[in-house]
């Protein structure tokens, strides 16, 4: 028998066997049914797709501090707050994320699912004290309240890393299309759990805080198998990234329509509410369904059509194997002079970057803001040291600054907003426009990979486009405050965040290079507890300047009431977004020329 197995392992799968044995009939026959390597890379494409549908999962439910401002009057009034203290609790959630680089830390030491179970039990511990606080189960004094919030907001930035790990591990070849497609169901978060709240008891906002602390754990839970049994990495072919795309298209579309459900669909009941929260969920575990598919297509392509190949593709990523090829291509360019400027190599061995020397020093002050020391190519490493003294990366955090971290103070003052314009009864609906739009943001930041081919356009240029709705929502919404004024400056604020919170990492990597964009995140990052902290402040500034302690809808907490409330923090914040998008614009103007030289580069690549 020995010899028989050593047999069938030398032999190629699924072949039959003809052995004599001394001990047996003359002829016997056997059949070696060892897994061959077309069935193993079909099992491992399989568990790469349920690593994707784990990570949505662990997104969609994860986006815990979205939806503050469903509870936040609640709890303003419970703890006797001013809204300047209710502006700190909302910051130290947000300050979570400056301690970003502790997930990145535990990653060094512990497994990944460890990892992902101790963001869980943070904000399990996290939210559900609050939810004992709020509900007057317990007593705490504020600043351990400001602590239990400063956990919690710390577990979303580990829960982000988990993803974000788990997508760039398991799709290196469709990492940005991986990447905003989960940071895109993190904007359905706060829709998401309103439906749930409502779904249990529509009178208790206390509710909210329940539910973030045992959702993300229960999820956890359910993605852990996958995340325990993640396939091999290995490199694949042409073809293979091409369908990969294609079922990304698809995982797309569901997305919208998950997306298009949870905005258009109303509820008016609790019984409503849960039979919506039932068919949400449906559409969230229906992307199970792709390993199947990938299964079957995987079989009908090597057993029918094995000569078919998939071509014409939509799909041209900026990939880490793109980035190499351009690096390559700059490096053996023998003209002293392109387009007019000419290139040298900085002495500098640590940073060995390429410095734009400008030829024409006489055309303006212009000019030389966007000439000097201009990204010269596209993926150059930057280390921390290197990347806080160029001034693209200070254009992109104020970018950033002046523009999506605004986006998210304003959902955290959401229910005050409404609550100053009488408008209390559509705090949800709110709530859900703004996570819904947002998502639709993080969705479209995928726009410059799907749409390469046909319409050529640098990342940064589409996120100068992205910041533009802000400052015309801002400014409508200082302009009425109308109902509808309301509706629409929210879905315009969440559409032009969302964008932003989902390309950002995709952008960093782009510009100051793959293998660093881990830290060079978290630095760029530090921008939104400070943008919280500023912004925040001001609003509260207003609000509490403009309270009536005649007014007394809350126990133990001013209230405002009026156009007056915001009427100033909209001016301010308008005006504020507009230098983030003259920020963005100028960024583009500088690497517009980096990304053409990219593009043109990999197309005369594909040709050769």
């Amino acid at each position: 028998m020995k010899e028989i197995l050593k047999t069938c392992i030398q032999m190629k799968p699924r072949t039959r066997l003809e052995f004599h044995h001394p001990f047996l009939s003359s002829l016997s026959t056997f059949h070696c049914w060892r897994a061959s390597p077309a069935a193993l890379r079909m099992a491992g494409q399989s568990r790469k797709w349920m690593i994707l549908v784990a990570t949505i999962w662990i997104q969609a439910f994860t986006g815990t501090n979205f939806d503050f401002s469903a509870y936040s009057s609640d709890y303003k009034s419970v703890l006797g707050v001013s809204q300047v203290q209710l502006n700190y609790l909302a910051v130290a959630s947000d300050l979570g994320k400056a301690v970003g680089w502790s997930s990145g830390l535990a990653l060094m030491y512990l497994p990944l699912w460890v990892v992902l179970f101790v963001s869980a039990f943070m904000g399990f511990f996290g939210y559900g004290l609050q939810w004992l606080v709020i509900t007057n189960v317990i007593s705490l004094p504020y600043f351990a309240v400001f602590m239990l919030c400063l956990l919690a907001g710390c577990s979303i930035c580990w829960f982000n890393t988990v993803c974000f790990v788990l997508c760039i591990k398991n799709f290196p070849n469709n990492r940005p299309l991986a990447l905003s497609l989960t940071v895109s169901f993190n904007g359905l978060s706060a829709a998401l759990y309103n439906l749930a709240a409502k779904a249990f008891d529509s009178s208790s906002n206390d509710l909210y805080l329940l539910l973030n602390a045992f959702i993300p754990l229960i999820t956890s839970i359910a993605a852990l198998i996958p995340i325990l049994r993640q396939p091999p990495v290995d490199p694949l072919p042409t073809d293979a990234v091409k369908r990969d795309q294609l079922i990304f298209l698809v995982l797309n579309f569901l997305a919208v329509t998950t997306g298009l459900y949870l905005l258009v669909l109303p509820y008016r009941d609790p019984s409503s509410a849960r039979l919506l929260f039932c068919g949400a969920i449906i559409l969230l575990i229906l992307p199970l369904g792709i390993p199947g598919v990938v299964y079957a297509r995987d079989w009908f392509h090597h057993t029918i059509y094995s000569s078919i190949r998939v071509e014409g593709s939509n799909f041209i990523l900026v990939d880490h194997n793109d980035l190499e090829l351009h690096k390559e291509l700059i490096g053996q360019d023998n003209s002293p002079v392109l387009n007019g400027v000419s290139y040298a190599r900085s002495n500098d061995a640590s940073s060995n970057r390429i410095v734009e020397k400008v030829t024409n020093s006489s055309e303006g002050c212009c000019v030389a803001i966007i000439e000097r020391d201009r990204l010269a190519m596209l993926g150059e490493e930057h280390k921390a040291n290197m990347l806080v003294r160029r001034l693209d990366f200070w254009l992109y955090y104020f970018a950033y600054f002046f523009g999506g971290t605004i986006g998210l103070v304003y959902s955290n003052n959401l229910g005050q907003i409404s609550q100053s314009l009488g408008l209390s009864s559509t705090t949800s609906s709110l709530i859900t426009l703004y996570s819904a739009f947002s998502f639709f943001g993080r969705l479209l930041s995928a726009a410059p990979d799907i749409m390469r081919t046909k319409i050529y356009f640098a990342r940064t240029g589409w996120l100068a486009l992205a910041l533009l709705p802000t400052p015309v929502a801002f400014f409508l919404l200082a302009s009425t405050g109308s109902e509808m004024a309301l509706q629409v400056g929210t879905a315009l604020i969440g559409l032009s965040s969302g964008f932003i919170f989902a390309a950002a990492v995709s952008i960093t990597s782009e510009l100051f290079g793959p293998n660093s964009v881990g830290v060079n995140h978290n630095i760029l990052i530090t921008n939104i507890p400070i943008g919280s902290l500023l912004y925040g402040h001001l609003s509260a500034l207003v609000y509490d300047g403009n309270a009536s302690a005649n007014i007394q809808m809350l126990p133990n907490s001013l209230v405002c009431m009026g156009r007056k409330c915001y009427f100033l923090t909209f001016v301010w914040w308008g005006c504020v977004s507009v230098l983030g998008l003259a920020s963005s614009a100028l960024l583009f103007a500088r690497t517009r020329t980096a990304y053409d030289r990219f593009e043109k580069n990999r197309r005369s690549s594909e040709l050769n």
